[in-house]
């Protein structure tokens, strides 16, 4: 039941992001960039000493690091 709900959250999140930052991914990629954002986010946090917890502290980890992680791809893409 845990991998559901982090691929339900990596998908929110990666949609999410797509939608602040702008662009169009598949749902594949959106669960994608939304786990690996969270593993980002969730590493920048705790590096800096940011502690939000549950859910929401979740959803916020892996926004910050997906939006992260697209503001990187297009400034390289550049």
């Amino acid at each position: 039941m845990g991998i559901i709900i982090a691929l339900l959250i990596g998908l929110l999140v990666g949609v999410l992001a797509q939608v602040l930052m702008g662009g169009r991914l598949g749902w594949i990629l959106s669960i994608v960039l939304g786990l690996v954002g969270g593993l980002l986010g969730g590493f920048l946090f705790q590096a800096l000493g940011i502690n939000i917890g549950g859910l929401i502290g979740q959803i916020a980890a892996g926004l910050v690091g997906a939006c992260l992680i697209l503001f990187v791809v297009r400034f390289f893409k550049r």
